[in-house]
């Protein structure tokens, strides 16, 4: 089970929201809530509000378990928004562009699902498919193949 939140025309760059993004992805949600507490940046508590409200999404699904613990921020990413420009005036009657960014903030969260060891049986040793894989390079007359031009004008 998924939900998500958005929130649209953050005033903030896509890129600095990204740095704070990458630091909650994969975590659990109190565990991210807890980091969004402490980071020092101002996006952040943008991104606290929209995590909050995909928490609330998800409790509102039908599929949901009913526990905020299993959930995990699945996905989070940052994209651009549209941009105001602004002019500023600069010296010798020139005039500098100010670009006034915003961004489109989205969190994912799913509950965690547990991952089950590979059997046995279906593990393959990794020297049984390296050795595998020489054999299908060598050539019927014994010399490796080569796809570089080095090595086709030195056999010449």
């Amino acid at each position: 089970m998924e939900a998500h939140a958005t929130a649209r025309y953050v005033r903030t760059s896509a890129q600095k929201a990204k740095l704070v993004l990458d630091v909650i992805r994969g975590r659990h949600v109190n565990a991210a809530l807890d980091t969004l507490r402490y980071v020092r940046k101002g996006v952040a508590r943008d991104i606290e509000k929209v995590l909050r409200s995909a928490i609330a999404n998800a409790q509102q699904k039908d599929g949901f378990a009913g526990d905020v613990e299993q959930l995990v921020v699945s996905a989070c990413y940052a994209n651009g928004g549209p941009s105001a420009k602004r002019v500023r005036p600069a010296p010798m009657g020139r005039a500098f562009r100010v670009v006034k960014r915003t961004a489109h903030l989205t969190v994912h969260v799913s509950e965690r699902t547990v991952k089950l060891a590979p059997s046995v049986d279906s593990v393959e040793e990794p020297e049984a498919t390296q050795l595998a894989q020489k054999k299908e390079r060598v050539s019927d007359t014994g010399r490796r193949r080569s796809s570089s031009k080095r090595s086709r004008t030195a056999e010449k």
